[in-house]
């Protein structure tokens, strides 16, 4: 494998991808207390994620901020409508813009094959409208895909994918033209915080362990902190965030980008390769004398 280096000849990219999503009433979600989430209306658990639209994501905001670290957020086109306020907060500060499908109750592999491709193009037109630029990225609602999802994406004119959390590189897929950036769904608050029930504390160690070991290997890897605003943005949780990014944004050696970044500078190094050539077509038989 030819070696890496990202600009500033550093060993590891780092982007932190801050989740704006949108959940519908009475549709299955993440659930904080599963008793209720079969209930229509689930006040308990709607009211738990719709905290980070209300109070959390302002939390994080302002962490962000104060550290002028880049944001990569991966947003659903139905919270573009719900809660304009912060996509503008997200313009006027730059973020980079991943199209994260139309909202988060709505999973890829339930769509009918002839619903998916206008799926696709009004989630990410939706996105372009609201943001003042056309996504370069993709990642599916749970990381949801169907067969025919990255050729739409391309045909679409997404240059990058999120969805496979395969690798600590970026890797061309076999769709030409369509680059897969590592994304996590272990330094990820849902699974640390929600599933794990691990603690603030442990949130540190986990960021300083996960990005440490991949500075000793170095090579071009990829290191993604994925946050939810109705969980990390909860105020006891806030000092432990804070003590993670400031242990990250300490390291010369780490490249603190956008997953937009990440995509480009990989492709200018390791450009797509050429699609294959096509069979030539059998003009004739030759026949032994």
């Amino acid at each position: 494998m030819t070696t890496l280096a990202w600009p500033g000849d550093k060993g590891v990219a780092f982007y932190l991808g801050l989740n704006l999503e949108h959940f519908t009433p009475g549709k299955p979600a993440i659930s904080v207390f599963p008793r209720t989430a079969g209930l229509d209306p689930d006040v308990l658990n709607q009211g738990w994620r719709d905290y980070g639209a209300r109070a959390g994501i302002w939390r994080i905001v302002e962490s962000l901020d104060r550290r002028g670290v880049p944001v990569t957020a991966l947003v659903n086109a139905a919270t573009c409508l719900e809660h304009p306020e912060i996509v503008r907060a997200g313009v006027e500060r730059g973020w980079a813009w991943v199209a994260h499908g139309w909202d988060n109750s709505t999973l890829l592999s339930d769509l009918p094959p002839e619903e998916e491709a206008g799926h696709l193009r009004e989630a990410v037109e939706t996105i372009a409208r609201a943001t003042g630029s056309r996504p370069r990225g993709w990642l599916g609602p749970a990381l949801t895909q169907t067969h025919r999802t990255p050729a739409l994406l391309a045909g679409l004119g997404l240059e990058y994918v999120l969805d496979w959390c395969n690798d600590d590189r970026p890797y061309w897929l076999d769709t030409p033209g369509l680059l897969s950036v590592p994304f996590t769904v272990e330094v990820n608050d849902l699974t640390l915080f929600v599933l794990r029930g691990h603690s603030g504390p442990e949130l540190v160690r986990v960021v300083e362990d996960q990005v440490d070991q991949l500075r000793r290997e170095g090579g071009g890897r990829v290191m993604a902190l994925a946050l939810h605003p109705f969980v990390t943005g909860q105020a006891f949780r806030q000092r432990y965030l804070d003590e993670a990014l400031d242990h990250l944004l300490g390291l010369d050696d780490v490249w603190v980008t956008t997953a937009d970044e990440i995509a480009a500078a990989y492709a200018a190094r390791c450009p797509a390769p050429a699609p294959a050539s096509p069979m030539p077509e059998k003009i004739g038989t030759i026949v032994p004398s």
